[in-house]
C-alpha cells in the first residue's frame, strides 16, 4: 500500500502500544504496557494520529508536538476525540516524551508502533522510522491524509494543516 487517501477504510488490525498516563510527570516511573486496537477505537470516534521519526528529535520536540499542544482547545471543539502520537519508539520512550512535555493525563496519548509496523503497512517509513504525517481517521474512514517529505517541515502534519481540514 502506498500511502492512505481521504475517503480510504482505516485499516483492520491496527494496534500500538503505550503506557497510560498516570498524573504524575515523572519520567523515570514506569507502568505496563497496553495495547490499544486503534482499528476498532477508530470506528467510533474521530482520531487525530500523527506519526514522528522519533521522540525527543529537533523538529518532533520543537514543532511538531508543540503545535498540537497549543492547539489541542482547538482540536477537540473540532470534534475531534483523541489525539495519538505514534513514533518507532518503545512505549517507555514514548510515555515520558509526553511527561516531558507536561502531559500528564491523556489529552493526548504516546504510543508505539513497534519497527514502525503500521507506517511501513502503509509505505510511510523513511528506514526503520515513521514517516512525519498525521491522519484524521472519522468512524473508520480516512478523512485527512498528510505526509511531509520535507526534512523539517510540518507543512501536512502539524495540528494546523489538521484544523484546516476539519
Amino acid at each position: 500500500m502506498s500511502g492512505l487517501s481521504a475517503g480510504d477504510a482505516f485499516p483492520e488490525g491496527v494496534s500500538f502500544t503505550y503506557v497510560a498516563p498516570t498524573g504524575e510527570l515523572d519520567i523515570t516511573a514506569c507502568g505496563l504496557p497496553i495495547q490499544y486496537d486503534v482499528s476498532k477505537e477508530a470506528s467510533t470516534k474521530r482520531l487525530a494520529i500523527v506519526a514522528v521519526p522519533g521522540a525527543f528529535t529537533p523538529t518532533c520536540q520543537v514543532s511538531h508536538l508543540k503545535s498540537y499542544i497549543e492547539n489541542l482547545d482547538k482540536l477537540k471543539a473540532a470534534g475531534v476525540d483523541q489525539v495519538i502520537f505514534i513514533a518507532s519508539n518503545d512505549q517507555w520512550v514514548m510515555a515520558a516524551w509526553g511527561k516531558a512535555n507536561g502531559i500528564k493525563d491523556d489529552s493526548i496519548l504516546f504510543m508505539s508502533d513497534p519497527v514502525a509496523a503500521f507506517s511501513k503497512s502503509i509505505g510511510w517509513v523513511n528506514g526503520d522510522r515513521t514517516k512525519r504525517y498525521a491522519l484524521i481517521v472519522d468512524h473508520g474512514k480516512v478523512t485527512y491524509a498528510g505526509v511531509d517529505d520535507v526534512r523539517g517541515s510540518i507543512e501536512n502534519s502539524g495540528a494546523e494543516a489538521l484544523l484546516a481540514k476539519l
